[in-house]
């Protein structure tokens, strides 16, 4: 075999196999980097084109108030309190966790149960002041299941009034409700935009310029600091 040689070829490339595993390592990381805000993207883009005020349900004969709660006296004298339609569609399926007992004295106001979902979590306010008389326990054992039937099987509390005229008096009914939720809709899309370019500007920007309709459910699977901003900047901050 004369005339045959041998090269070793790691012996010739050693040194651009090691800058090719150097570039490797460096492009990993700065891929990652890249790709963390693509996922808050994704979620906000999977969001537009479906939320809007025709989805809504807004029966009449019911009150509600601007921390998006609603209230109905019956005939008995006692009065149902639950979350109104439109902050359900917003957050999506929830965990209730209810902070009062049949028999507590609440103002108009105070804490009494907080929604939560996936680390996410808001603070419910009483619309009335009263007495509780029932707590609808049934919420905590299933999932989701104040979503289905808002008005109905949905109420949180049975609540005996004690200042229903004057407490109510600046809640909205009926078409009037249904005004002022198309508002609060519009109000809505400015604030996803203002706290997600705390996280993303790229994407409140698409948001701002697209002008288009959210998804039912926008808040669901969006982290803890937006529903923290969605209570202080939107939930508390009543227009």
């Amino acid at each position: 075999m004369d005339g045959f040689t041998y090269i070793n070829i790691f012996d010739t490339k050693g040194i651009e196999y090691l800058v090719i595993i150097g570039f490797l390592l460096l492009l990993i990381p700065f891929w990652r980097s890249l790709n963390k805000p693509l996922t808050v993207r994704a979620k906000v883009m999977s969001t537009l084109g479906v939320l809007s005020s025709n989805i809504l349900k807004v029966p009449q004969g019911l009150f509600y108030s601007r921390n998006h709660t609603w209230t109905f006296l019956e005939k008995s004298g006692i009065a149902s309190v639950g979350l109104d339609d439109l902050l359900l569609h917003i957050t999506g399926q929830v965990h209730v966790n209810n902070f009062k007992a049949p028999g507590d004295k609440v103002r108009k106001g105070e804490r009494i149960a907080e929604i939560a979902q996936n680390g996410g979590h808001l603070t419910i306010k009483s619309p009335i002041s009263g007495e509780i008389q029932g707590v609808n326990n049934s919420l905590r054992e299933e999932f989701g299941a104040m979503n289905d039937d808002p008005y109905g099987g949905g109420w949180i509390y049975k609540i005996k009034p004690e200042k229903w005229t004057e407490e109510t008096n600046s809640y909205f009914l009926a078409n009037e409700a249904t005004l002022w939720f198309k508002t609060e809709l519009l109000r809505f899309k400015d604030f996803i935009a203002m706290s997600l370019n705390k996280y993303s500007p790229e994407t409140a920007m698409v948001i701002l310029q697209e002008g288009g309709e959210l998804a039912d459910n926008p808040l669901s699977g969006m982290p803890a600091e937006v529903w923290h901003d969605f209570q202080v900047h939107f939930l508390d901050k009543v227009s």
